[in-house]
């Protein structure tokens, strides 16, 4: 299962993640969202010790959803030292592409 971040959290679990980070930007109204989630899951589960996955709440977190920029949902964000390196928008991806953007970071 994914990480629920908050932007209590944010800062420690992805900004200053040692691993590199899948950022998942979503809603509970997105349907699109609610199409990916199981395949964001299913990475969590995969990659746990080598990546973090984790996802953003737009509605609870929308300061966090303003600071990077988020348009359309579901917006991936792939974070490494704390930074952005890549980005997916909209839930047409597979599990293995976002696997192997994860890991290429690693």
């Amino acid at each position: 299962m994914a990480l629920q971040l908050t932007e209590a959290n944010f800062q420690s679990e992805v900004i200053d993640s040692d691993q590199p980070v899948l950022v998942d930007f979503w809603a509970e109204w997105c349907g699109p969202c609610k199409m990916i989630g199981p395949v964001i899951d299913q990475v969590s589960a995969e990659l746990e010790g080598q990546a973090k996955v984790a996802k953003v709440n737009v509605d609870d977190a929308r300061e966090l959803a303003v600071k990077y920029g988020v348009r359309s949902i579901p917006l991936l964000l792939f974070f490494k030292n704390g930074e952005v390196k890549d980005q997916i928008v909209g839930a047409n991806v597979t599990k293995d592409q976002l696997k192997s953007k994860l890991l290429a970071l690693a």
